[in-house]
């Protein structure tokens, strides 16, 4: 038997094993694994090992985790330093917060506050 030939023969075992697990899974209320595996003609350490591997393949085939939000610095002539002349005459809320300034208005979207704010927080 040549490899592709062993990859599909394992690819349709293991897809045979998900199903039997599924089954298993949707057994009458009461049932036992033991009784339900009695009655499939398999073993309970025989459908212990094909849950193992299916699992095991299930979790080799996880997509990749995505990174975690990177903070993207922001030189510091793009702030706007406060100062005490400075009057907001934009309709909204400006909240200051350890000299951090930030303006809301109704158009902000939520989502982005909150982003926000969870930084303000975390960085105290």
């Amino acid at each position: 038997m040549n490899s592709a030939t062993t990859a599909v023969a394992v690819q349709y075992r293991l897809k045979e094993w998900a199903e039997q697990i599924r089954e298993c899974q949707n057994r009458p209320a009461g049932m036992s694994v033991i009784d339900w595996c009695a009655s499939h003609g398999i073993t309970k350490a025989n459908y212990y090992y094909r849950l193992r591997r299916v699992r095991q393949v299930c979790l080799e085939n996880l997509p990749p985790e995505t990174p975690a939000q990177q903070i993207v610095p922001v030189t510091p002539c793009l702030l706007h330093q406060e100062t005490q002349d400075d009057t907001d005459t934009r309709p909204g809320l400006s909240v200051s917060v350890n000299g951090l300034s930030i303006h809301v208005t109704e158009s902000t979207p939520m989502p982005l506050l909150a982003a926000v704010l969870k930084v303000v927080r975390d960085a105290q």
